[in-house]
Formats: structure tokens, C-alpha cells, sequence
């Protein structure tokens, strides 16, 4: 059956084959994204599918959650350590910002994801439960992550964290914000240090111009009606969507960045945005691991108990953070 057949611009045989079955299965459903139903309703089908299809949900040594103050309430944060990392001496940190568009998503969609990191490094991981848009829009999520940050590094010792030593690792929209407050360093605690940064098909151009919205418009759980359903809640019109803290592809800084790990898909609105991002930041000097898959589409390291590329490719992520010579 071609594409025009199938009722959808992607036919399932460009599809990898090992995502073919969960894209089968969402076509076969209706196809009902997340902008097709209420706010509530979205983010209760984003749990069940990081549930039913994300990594096998592994044991830790520990695994705190608390409440930390930010501007006008209160955030969870949740700390995950490894065996290596219980009652050990200072250790480096992976700050961790779930994606789901600025409105879906939580510490427990990520949970697994988290677990499956900190077994694999030898960081502790401080997971970010950021408030949501349409709720709290721009800049609340953002400023949720900085702040939760500051409390981490300011209670350092505390924490067991070394602060001179901090990766960010993000999805999608937490993508976006990791990689804007890798790229601020004026706002970092003096005397931290971001040393990398892991983003998994990053949001870095929320001004929606690139091809790639054109190619991508149907037959997946994320397309460009879905990504322009997110950015309206996000950042409606009263903001200006080429600020850098929301487009950092478009930030004209010559800084190198902290050395990148990046993965992109084909099917994918923002596959043409990534691709750039990782191009520029290695044109600016930085260190950069780009891994560009064709056939496969968004969300694939939120189903990467289904889809054994995304399980290959964190295995490479955590790989990437253990490579920087101040993990070792």
C-alpha cells in the first residue's frame, strides 16, 4: 500500500522496522494525537504509553524525591544513586528535563528512563518535575529548571554532587531547556560547571520554519499540528519565539558549547532544527556526537522498550557522559 493509500504522506515501509509495529498500532487507533483531546486527557495517555513502552523499570540503590521552593510554589525534585554513588564522595551530577512539549510529562513518565541512566554512569541523576504550560507558560518551566538547579549546586555537599561537574540530559522540549541553560553560563552558581550536555531530539527553533514541519504533518503521535498545539500553550503570541531561551539554534553567540551528544529522526518535525543545531554547534567549535536516524520518528527513548534503536542509542548517551574526562 503506498503513502496516498494508506490515507498518510509517510507510508509504514519508510518506516524503521523496528518502530513499524508501534506506528502501525497508532495509525490503526485513529491516530489520535495529543492535540486531538483535553489537556488532562493528553497527559494521562502520555503516562500509559512511557509506561507500556519505555525501558524495564530497574532497581536502584536509592532514590530520594523531594519538594524545593521555586518563584511563586513549590517543584519536586527526585535524585537517583546508583551503587557506585551511595554514601561515595563528591559525584558528578546528570540534570535531567523530561520532555512532552512544555505540557505533558512528569517524573514518572521519565522514571525508568532515569533508573536505566543511573545505572549505566557513575553520576548521581536529579530528575526536574518543572510546572506545566498552559498552567504555568513561558518562562515557568524554564525558570523551574534554573532554580532547581541553584538549589542542587547551592546544597552541594549536602547532596553529595560535585558541582564542578554537571551534564544536562533532555527529550525534546526538556532538550530545549537543557541545552539553554548549558548555553548561559552567566546564570550558572559560581563555581559549577556544566561539562556536556545529551539532548534527544531537541526543540532549538520554536519559530516552526524549518522543512521539516512541512514533511512531517500525520500518521505519528508527534507532527507539526501536534508541535504547534504544544507551542501555543508554551509560549503563546504575546512572546517573541525567536528570544533565544526559546530558540537557541538562533543565538548568534560564537561560544563553543559544552561537548554534545544529539539524535535526530527523519520523521520528525524537528529533525531539520537538530540537524542545524548540531551542525552550528560544531562550526562554533564544540565537540559533537550527531546520530541522525532516517526512518525513525519522535519519541522513540520513551518507547525504547519496544524500539531497540532508542535502548542502543542511550547506551551511547551514557557512554558519552562516562567519556568526558572529568566523569572518569
Amino acid at each position: 500500500m503506498t503513502a496516498q493509500q494508506s490515507g498518510f504522506h509517510v507510508d509504514l515501509t519508510d518506516v524503521a522496522p523496528d518502530a513499524r509495529a508501534l506506528v502501525q498500532a497508532f495509525r490503526d487507533n485513529g491516530a489520535v494525537s495529543f492535540e486531538h483531546v483535553p489537556v488532562p486527557v493528553a497527559r494521562e495517555n502520555y503516562r500509559r504509553s512511557c509506561s507500556a513502552n519505555g525501558v524495564a523499570r530497574e532497581n536502584v540503590e536509592a532514590v530520594e524525591t523531594m519538594s524545593v521552593p521555586v518563584d511563586g510554589g513549590t517543584i519536586r525534585l527526585r535524585l537517583y544513586r546508583n551503587h557506585n554513588t551511595v554514601g561515595a564522595l563528591l559525584r558528578p551530577i546528570i540534570y535531567f528535563i523530561h520532555g512532552g512539549g512544555w505540557v505533558i510529562g512528569d517524573l514518572e513518565t521519565h522514571d525508568s528512563l532515569c533508573r536505566f541512566i543511573a545505572n549505566r554512569t557513575g553520576c548521581i541523576v536529579a530528575a526536574v518535575d518543572y510546572r506545566l504550560a498552559p498552567e504555568f507558560p513561558y518562562p515557568v518551566p524554564l525558570e523551574d529548571c534554573w532554580q532547581a538547579l541553584g538549589v542542587l549546586v547551592d546544597g552541594a555537599e549536602a547532596f553529595g554532587i560535585d558541582m564542578t561537574h554537571i551534564a544536562v540530559f533532555g527529550d525534546s522540549a526538556g532538550g530545549n531547556m537543557a541545552t539553554v541553560i548549558a548555553n548561559t553560563p552567566g546564570r550558572w552558581r559560581p563555581g559549577s560547571n556544566i561539562v556536556g550536555q545529551v539532548l534527544l531530539y531537541p526543540v532549538t527553533d520554536l519559530t516552526m520554519q524549518t522543512s521539516s514541519y512541512n514533511r512531517v504533518t500525520d500518521g505519528f503521535a508527534l507532527t507539526a499540528p501536534t508541535m504547534r498545539w504544544f507551542a501555543d500553550h508554551y509560549a503563546p503570541a504575546e512572546f517573541d519565539r525567536a528570544d533565544v531561551s526559546l530558540s537557541p539554534l538562533l543565538c548568534r553567540d560564537q561560544r563553543a558549547q559544552p561537548p554534545m551528544f544529539i539524535v535526530t529522526a527523519g520523521h520528525d518535525p524537528l529533525s531539520d532544527e537538530g540537524i542545524a543545531y548540531a551542525g552550528l554547534a560544531a562550526a562554533r567549535g564544540a565537540r559533537v556526537i550527531h546520530h541522525h536516524l532516517p526512518r525513525h520518528m519522535h519519541g522513540i527513548f520513551t518507547a525504547a522498550g519496544k524500539i531497540k534503536t532508542g535502548e542502543i542509542l542511550l547506551k551511547q548517551a551514557c557512554e558519552f557522559i562516562l567519556s568526558l574526562s572529568v566523569i572518569k
